[in-house]
């Protein structure tokens, strides 16, 4: 058991223990000084939303974000270089909104993990659902730029550490199997959950909320060994 904890403290001293932002940000530009030019920019910022959720981030050109903003090339140009930075825009803006809460909160109070599982994996298919459109649009840009591959890399492994860090408190507290990798775990738990929900709100397969909740949280359970209600 020994070694196994030492294999997880060196892996997750990999991982920054701080949320990577959705945004690169290298393309995020300063803030417009005035109440007027911050309403201008939101206006695009939430136009180009509408374009790229509607045409796909490859087929989505500038003269379309522009006129579904209604204002000018030029407009476009004070706040923006092209269509990456708008893009980056579109991704800090939507930031809090597709964050979930994961199983982080588990804390020493909680007597019921499963519970606790099953609010987080119902908040992360509600945001999921209502961010689909974008969340789809994570995945085709992530394949064609190194640049957001990496930070969907990183997202992806700041999540495992931050449930992994919940499972070793179960584990700690008697709850869950002492013998799994509390880091591997986590990750091989929330990514059968992140496929559920591409399956479901992006690929068209999908299904009701509460049959994904109810499956996904069993899943969770019985893979953990928590304990459960009769």
């Amino acid at each position: 058991m020994a070694q196994r904890t030492s294999t997880k403290t060196a892996t997750a001293t990999q991982v920054t223990t701080e949320m990577p932002r959705l945004a690169l940000p290298e393309l995020l530009r300063e803030p417009p000084p005035t109440a007027r030019g911050v309403r201008t920019r939101l206006a695009l910022v939430h136009a180009a939303r509408r374009v790229f959720e509607r045409d796909g981030y490859l087929d989505a050109r500038l003269t379309d974000i522009t006129a579904e903003a209604k204002c000018s090339t030029g407009t476009f140009y004070t706040y923006f270089d092209n269509k990456e930075q708008i893009f980056a825009a579109v991704l800090e803006e939507a930031q809090e909104e597709m964050l979930h809460p994961g199983v982080s909160h588990v804390a020493e109070d909680d007597d019921d993990p499963v519970a606790v599982v099953e609010a987080s994996n119902r908040a992360y298919f509600e945001s999921y659902k209502r961010n689909a459109k974008l969340m789809s649009l994570l995945e085709q840009v992530a394949n064609i730029d190194a640049r957001f591959r990496e930070m969907r890399r990183l997202r992806g492994l700041a999540f495992a550490e931050r449930n992994g860090r919940a499972i070793a408190d179960l584990q700690a507290r008697g709850l869950a199997d002492p013998s799994l990798d509390p880091y591997m775990a986590a990750r091989a738990l929330s990514g059968m959950v992140g496929r559920l929900a591409y399956s479901s709100y992006v690929m068209g397969d999908e299904q009701p909320l509460d049959a994904l909740v109810e499956t996904s949280t069993r899943l969770w359970a019985n893979a953990l060994r928590l304990p459960q209600p009769d």
